[in-house]
């Protein structure tokens, strides 16, 4: 059981980490927002996991059949790097972040649809799944199914939780945080990501 909360806990706090840098997700959670209100993060959310789902399947039944020993050791070390990546571009991105969906194109009002076209669009989703998503899930995977989904619950909670805030918050006109604390839990993010993929790429 303790390990199965290991795994829930590292799906949840990784993908904090990701769902809380700036990015397309996020900002067309905000105009999704503006225009239809707080259901707009859910649906959204949604959209994101549909697309998880089909990358989590390739992992499992298309990697795992040809992954070794050596392959796995592999992936480990370079999703620990990649995570200690993310981090320092987390903590250096915090300088200039900020909330200002006026400054981002606008995107489908479609939410459900805008969540798919911004995971599928987006390079850094797919370099994530490739380096860091992979490595976690085969992690899982070697102490069992139960453990694979403990993970992706995790990771989907945090996904769904962080944009149905910020939608709540942005459907009654106000941002969730200052910028000044913003920054701070994006700074605390990539402190946790560097150390984590540190571990990661190690053990």
């Amino acid at each position: 059981m303790l390990e199965l909360f290991k795994m829930f806990s590292i799906g949840f706090i990784v993908a904090l980490t990701g769902a809380l840098v700036p990015g397309p997700m996020l900002f067309v959670t905000i105009d999704g927002t503006l225009k239809k209100g707080w259901r707009a993060g859910p649906e959204v959310f949604l959209g994101h996991a549909i697309i998880e789902i089909l990358v989590l399947f390739l992992i499992l039944f298309g990697l795992t059949a040809l992954i070794g020993e050596r392959e796995m050791a592999f992936i480990s070390v370079t999703g620990g790097l990649a995570l200690v990546v993310f981090g320092i571009m987390t903590i250096m991105g915090a300088r200039k972040t900020s909330y200002d969906p006026q400054s981002q194109d606008k995107m489908p009002s479609n939410s459900l649809l805008a969540g798919i076209v911004t995971s599928v669009s987006n390079p850094y989703f797919w370099i994530w799944w490739l380096a860091v998503g992979s490595a976690l899930v085969l992690e899982s995977y070697k102490i069992g199914m139960l453990a694979v989904v403990f993970f992706i619950v995790g990771h989907w909670l945090a996904d769904l939780g962080w944009f149905t805030a910020v939608s709540l918050s942005f459907s009654r006109g106000r941002g969730m945080f200052s910028q000044k604390t913003y920054k701070q839990i994006l700074v605390s993010c990539g402190i946790f990501l560097i150390l984590f993929g540190g571990w990661f790429a190690i053990g």
